[in-house]
């Protein structure tokens, strides 16, 4: 029963948070330093949801020489300007024959 109090919790602080940037006033959301954050910020989310999804298993660092490989394609495709998709497929295809030759 605890946890259901909170996921209850936690809803209503995302909605009161949703509400809060809704109802801003003007003159903070055109503040240079409020611009600068809501640039920067998912970027840095992003960058550490993949880091600890590429090289983080239970509670500690584990590093998993496919799935390496397969972010190395990634970030060489992203070099080359290749469309989202193929940045993906790249990934996928590499970290799966990788995980196929080593197993």
């Amino acid at each position: 029963m605890t946890i259901w109090w909170a996921v209850v919790v936690t809803c209503v602080a995302c909605y009161a948070l949703k509400l809060a940037g809704l109802s801003a006033p003007r003159r903070v959301l055109d503040h240079p330093g409020v611009q600068r954050f809501a640039t920067l910020v998912p970027v840095a989310l992003l960058a550490a949801l993949i880091a600890v999804q590429t090289f983080g298993e239970g509670q500690g660092l584990h590093l998993d020489w496919p799935r390496t490989a397969g972010m190395g394609a990634a970030v060489v495709a992203l070099l080359l300007r290749a469309p989202f998709l193929v940045v993906l497929a790249a990934a996928a295809v590499v970290t799966a024959a990788l995980r196929h030759v080593l197993s």
